[in-house]
């Protein structure tokens, strides 16, 4: 079997046997899915060591770009006179996919041992939970759009459900609040997705296809139809290839998320489990900037660089927006979830400038934001567990009380504010270096959007050190006294167990940036190179 089809459906595999055991086997599920979890993280790992580099000059509209590919006739419809509609299984990562896949595995692995705090209705959590999983890995996966929108649309069922029924006081208002803002994305996404099937031809069998390799080939477009660019077709006064890079942008900008689309977020990880905040943090906002590198980038070159001045303006907004609305916050869950936005905005900014060295520090953003969100997030769970309550005022002297923890939150805090030797620092450097040099190179992005870019470096070290501050240093001072003094007791094995290796991550990228950046580096320049022949 495929490895990338092993890596998508193993998750489904352990939530069957997880339906065959009883209930009063609930004490098993949680181990099945780390098993689960820990055979995915072992098989990306195994993807990883044998994805091969060094094919820097195979364009990115081309399929030799791809690696594991797996291809089958899944759904074949006869249109009669209109031909036949072919939609198949196809499955293929490039070195943008293969990172992302191995950070998402581990992720996966320290939400499970996080969700040892779940003790209610076990079994409906961890279905839902491995269903996730297998969308997530699938959305990473997928070149065939159809299959893209299907595993996209998959994440969004569990996600409600996990957040609707193991979340907060105000769960329902968080979940609901999640469900719409993506399916509004998604709804409009499906629109562009069947005006691409209608306008691109796949050359071997002469029909219609969602293939999206080949919707990344010009020559493929069908003269006259909606999103041929010769055809000079406009929707509602605009061309209609601008149109659908909005429309898909947008769907993609909901879940990086950008300002002003990112207001269901913090509602979202205040209510959610640690779990699923980890998930939402680690995995989920990735998938937006995947989305748009691969989707709107690859699409719609020539809409791409024309509108760079718009991303890269609003990378910059929520760069800055998101540092400032951290920098308020009471609530640690909501402080560490407004630097979310503010990081992925960098994301946004690397996509923006079309260098080698933005796109390149993008990717790695995204990489260091998932190991270090998903440490930041847990950390908040473990301090969330023993007391139930999160306000940073409630606390002071962490760090007598707690040794080791404070050690883990001083190792993400610094990491994550872009001390040099982490890996936060090599994304930010390299995705200011790609906005510094773009003015130069293809003129799309002004100096000051690097700047501001800086700026958003300061404001993020002024609200990650004011935090530790408040909370850590000092004299031990707590809202609930001695009964908190008693509960407040430092990690445990399970937890330093799902903490080190994130920390052991987040160095090891920061130290050996090319584990990142020598896997990216051929796609990385196919995709510069087709955006500047567009």
């Amino acid at each position: 079997m495929n490895l990338l089809t092993l890596l998508i459906f193993i998750p489904v595999l352990f939530a069957l046997v997880i339906v065959l055991l009883p209930s009063s086997q609930r004490g098993s599920f949680k181990y099945i899915t780390l098993l689960a979890t820990l055979i995915q993280l072992g098989i990306s790992i195994y993807i990883y060591l044998n994805f091969k580099t060094g094919a820097a000059s195979a364009g990115i509209n081309h399929e030799e770009q791809f690696q594991f590919v797996h291809k089958l006739p899944w759904i074949a419809l006869d249109l009669g006179n209109m031909g036949k509609m072919q939609i198949d299984y196809f499955v293929g990562i490039d070195g943008i996919s293969v990172t992302l896949l191995v950070m998402s595995a581990l992720v996966m692995v320290v939400a499970t041992l996080a969700s040892w705090e779940i003790k209610s209705n076990l079994k409906g959590f961890f279905l839902l939970f491995l269903l996730l999983d297998m969308a997530v890995m699938g959305v990473f996966c997928a070149l065939d759009f159809f299959l893209f929108y299907l595993f996209y649309e998959l994440m969004l069922l569990p996600l409600y459900f996990l957040i609707g029924m193991w979340g907060g006081i105000r769960r329902e208002y968080a979940a609901i609040k999640f469900f719409l803002y993506t399916l509004f994305g998604s709804v409009f996404m499906l629109l562009v997705m069947v005006g691409l099937y209608l306008s691109v031809n796949d050359p071997s069998t002469g029909s219609h296809t969602f293939n999206i390799i080949q919707m990344m080939n010009p020559a493929n477009y069908t003269n006259g139809s909606v999103f041929s660019a010769a055809a000079h077709q406009t929707i509602l006064g605009m061309p209609a290839r601008t149109v659908g890079f909005v429309v898909l942008f947008i769907a993609f900008a909901i879940k990086v998320p950008v300002v002003p689309l990112h207001t269901w977020l913090p509602d979202a990880h205040v209510e959610a489990p640690t779990p699923v905040s980890i998930i939402l943090a680690g995995v989920l906002l990735k998938i937006g900037g995947y989305g748009i590198i691969r989707i709107c980038l690859g699409i719609f070159p020539e809409v791409a660089s024309s509108g760079a001045f718009w991303i890269g303006l609003i990378g910059v907004v929520s760069i800055l927006y998101g540092a400032c609305n951290a920098l308020a916050q009471r609530d640690l869950k909501r402080l560490i979830a407004y630097s979310s936005v503010s990081h992925m905005g960098f994301v946004l900014l690397g996509i923006a400038s079309q260098t080698a060295e933005g796109v390149s520090g993008s990717v790695m953003q995204m990489v260091s934001h998932g190991f270090l969100s998903s440490m930041l997030f847990f950390l908040v769970g473990v301090v969330y567990n023993r007391v139930h309550d999160r306000d940073i005022y409630h606390f002071r002297g962490l760090g007598t009380q707690m040794p080791q923890y404070t050690a883990f939150v001083m190792v993400a805090f610094f990491a994550s504010l872009g001390l040099p030797g982490f890996s936060a620092f090599v994304a930010e450097a390299f995705t200011l270096a790609g906005t510094f040099k773009s003015p130069t190179v293809n003129g799309l992005l002004p100096y000051w959007m690097a700047v501001c870019g800086s700026v958003g470096i300061l404001l993020g070290a002024a609200y990650f050190l004011w935090t530790l501050q408040r909370m850590f240093f000092g004299k031990v001072s707590l809202k609930g006294g001695e009964v908190w003094k008693i509960a407040l007791t430092d990690v445990n094995i399970r937890e330093k167990l799902a903490l080190i290796p994130m920390a052991i991550a987040a160095l090891a990228l920061g130290l050996m940036p090319s584990l990142v950046f020598g896997k990216i580096n051929d796609s990385v320049l196919a995709l510069i190179q087709f955006l500047q022949a567009k």
